[in-house]
């Protein structure tokens, strides 16, 4: 209500400003009109009898005949224009001081929301929900996908979305048309094996194993099709060969990957012994030995570094590398053994526990 208050006051000066010199009643301007003409011409008739330029008798004649024409003119301008001009101007200043508010407010109540409150503050402020329109978001592209059916950019958006809404049939429709008309690449291919077998409960099928080689042949560091051909030959009993291709993707892999855990993990499962996170360096040097020198350097290194976190345990992540590396060398319990020395060695610490927690659980050992 203030800020409106606030305009009303300026909106009125405003008016004011321009009209108020509209109410003022206009002066007799005698000097600027006829009558000051004539008046003129009597003083020059005085000015040229006394030059001696015109005779009396001429000068007489002259001044009559002005003088008849200055009382005629005179006569002529009294009261009414001015009158006349004042009332016009007030009454002209009144209508539109009092019409301009009336006329705004009759368009604004009409056209306007006059009654319509802020917004609270929260809803202002409030990130939008990115998950409540997603389905929405998906009826869009899928309505605009069917006027449509060649606009690749639309299937390769909706494809990941309907795997991420679990509706795994309809993405591998989506993948599909996604490489016929976007063009094939590896990482099209091994999306569409992976929905493949999210479609058949996580059984890599032949289809789905059929679409990993295609995107190998077409990128052999395809790391989500290399995977799944491990857990393919898994899934097919063969531990040895899955062994062999999860090792290979470490052995090529940073320290850092985010998918090394994963991958670590499988390898615990099958019993596999590869080489575990612990710096390029170690890995570079590690790819020209053979399988037993190999071991026997890694081995040596998590001792090492087993050596040293009982020395000074503060190092969180020092402590899930040797929990991760004891699983991978399928030595479970060892790395079980370390991870109750990691809790004891931040036990007194709830930040680093916390953490400490955090990272056993990506390793199925949070128990």
């Amino acid at each position: 209500m203030t800020l409106w208050f606030v305009f009303a006051l300026m909106t009125a000066a405003a008016i004011f400003a321009v009209l108020w010199p509209l109410s003022r009643a206009g002066r007799p301007q005698i000097e600027g009109s006829e009558a000051a003409v004539y008046k003129d011409q009597l003083a020059e008739i005085d000015r040229d009898v006394a030059a001696g330029l015109i005779g009396v008798t001429e000068a007489d004649a002259a001044r009559v005949e002005i003088s008849r024409r200055l009382l005629a003119a005179v006569d002529g301008q009294e009261g009414l224009p001015a009158v006349s001009n004042t009332l016009l101007r007030r009454s002209a200043a009144i209508v539109a001081l009092v019409g301009l508010p009336i006329v705004a407010v009759a368009l604004y109540l009409p056209l306007g929301s006059p009654r319509l409150g802020d917004f609270p503050l929260a809803q202002r402020t409030r990130a939008p929900d990115v998950a409540q329109p997603l389905d929405n978001l998906v009826a869009q592209v899928e309505a605009h996908l069917e006027k449509n059916p060649t606009d690749g950019r639309g299937w390769n958006v909706l494809a990941p979305v309907l795997s991420r809404l679990g509706r795994y049939h309809e993405a591998v429709r989506a993948y599909r048309n996604s490489i016929t008309y976007n063009g094939d690449s590896p990482e099209r291919r091994a999306d569409l094996g992976e929905a493949l077998a999210a479609a058949a409960n996580g059984v890599v099928t032949a289809e789905a194993k059929a679409e990993f080689e295609r995107a190998l042949a077409l990128n052999a560091d395809e790391v989500k099709a290399s995977y799944f051909l491990g857990l393919a030959a898994e899934q097919d009993g063969r531990a040895g060969e899955a062994s062999t291709i999860w090792r290979a993707m470490l052995a090529k892999a940073p320290s850092d990957a985010p998918w090394r855990p994963l991958v670590q993990a499988a390898l615990a499962r099958v019993g596999g012994s590869p080489a575990p996170a612990l710096s390029n360096d170690a890995m570079a040097a590690a790819k020209g030995m053979d399988e037993t020198d190999r071991d026997a350097m890694i081995r040596g290194m998590v001792d090492r570094l087993a050596t040293r976190l009982k020395q000074n345990g503060d190092d969180v992540e020092g402590w899930l590398r040797l929990v991760r590396a004891y699983m991978v060398m399928g030595d479970r319990d060892k790395a079980k053994s370390a991870l109750t020395d990691a809790r004891q060695a931040v036990a007194n610490d709830a930040d680093r526990l916390r953490r400490l927690n955090e990272g056993l659980k990506d390793l199925g050992l949070d128990g």
